[in-house]
């Protein structure tokens, strides 16, 4: 089935389609309550929500950019947020393999190596997960009742981020995809600042859930938490629509009504979808203006060694 799924673009199709339906249907039923807790929200209160997820996405861009460092590729943040915000627009398109492909030729466009920025992908994938469930685990227990099997994965990924078992998968992955391997290994320090960042994301983007009407800030967090992590693990739908909104309403609804809680998961979607927009327009651009004065050469055989970035001078060498 998971590989019909994989192969089928007509299927997430229809499955991303049927997981609007349900979304909708929910709002048609109870229209009457969840209009109401939608012009209950102020101007005010959708733009500070607005603002704490633009402080969460750069928090993440800054941790993406530490672990494609830490693999060997700095780069300037305005590069890594051009790399990172503009490839993820393809996670619209069914498939994830569009944004992996997008952020790929981006960073190979900047000197990062295509198996580098798969890698880099591919963790901070990893640690936003495992930072999504822990902090749901911590704050919103009652999140697991029906899902209790999720708490199983956020052992498994503590050990899948140690240094040698975190390369050994990826090498694995990249050999099977028919690529070069890792040059080298994440250094600890590089992957602890990136959960620190990581963190610091999530403390941002559970305010834009208490700011939108949610039930005390520690239980917002983590049902938004949660919610995210749940429609990241249904893969097959694209960005997970209508998977986060209902599991957000499963952990808010008892506390706050489900007409309330569907009201927040659709204006959180709504200013989610935006500030991914605002990002990737304004990255978008600050990349376009230095590209003209940064000379960036592609690596040689997809190794990067030789790949001339904004700092490196044009032997090769660190730029003084």
């Amino acid at each position: 089935m998971l590989a019909r799924l994989r192969s089928s673009t007509l299927l997430r199709v229809l499955l991303a389609l049927v997981a609007l339906g349900f979304l909708a249907y929910g709002v048609a039923r109870t229209w009457d309550e969840t209009s109401k807790a939608l012009s209950a929200m102020s101007p005010a209160s959708v733009l500070a929500a607005l603002a704490a997820v633009l402080a969460g996405q750069l928090c993440m861009v800054l941790a993406w950019r530490r672990i494609l460092a830490g693999l060997g590729s700095p780069l300037p943040l305005r590069m890594a947020g051009r790399i990172m915000f503009v490839g993820q627009l393809g996670k619209y398109i069914p498939g994830t393999v569009w944004a992996y492909a997008a952020m790929m030729e981006l960073g190979r466009s900047q000197g990062s190596p295509p198996t580098r920025t798969f890698a880099t992908i591919s963790l901070g994938l990893l640690v936003n997960l495992g930072v999504a469930l822990g902090l749901a685990a911590a704050t919103a227990q009652q999140a697991f009742a029906g899902a209790w099997y999720l708490l199983l994965l956020i052992p498994l990924i503590i050990v899948c981020l140690h240094p040698r078992v975190l390369t050994w998968g990826l090498n694995l992955a990249l050999r099977l995809a028919r690529r070069e391997p890792l040059e080298s290994v994440l250094p600890g320090r590089a992957l602890l600042v990136a959960v620190a960042w990581t963190a610091l994301g999530w403390a941002c983007w559970g305010l834009h859930i208490w700011l939108l009407g949610g039930s005390g800030y520690p239980v917002s967090t983590g049902a938004f938490a949660f919610a995210w992590a749940s429609g990241l693990l249904v893969f097959f739908i694209p960005s997970g629509v209508g998977v986060r909104e209902g599991a957000l309403v499963v952990v808010l609804g008892p506390l706050i009504g489900a007409p309330v809680a569907l009201a927040v998961g659709i204006v959180s979607r709504l200013v989610f979808t935006l500030s991914e927009l605002l990002m990737a327009g304004l990255f978008f651009l600050l990349g376009r203006q230095s590209s003209s004065s940064a000379a960036v050469y592609e690596a040689q055989n997809g190794s990067g060694s030789t790949a001339l970035t904004p700092e490196r001078n044009r032997s090769g060498s660190p730029g003084s």
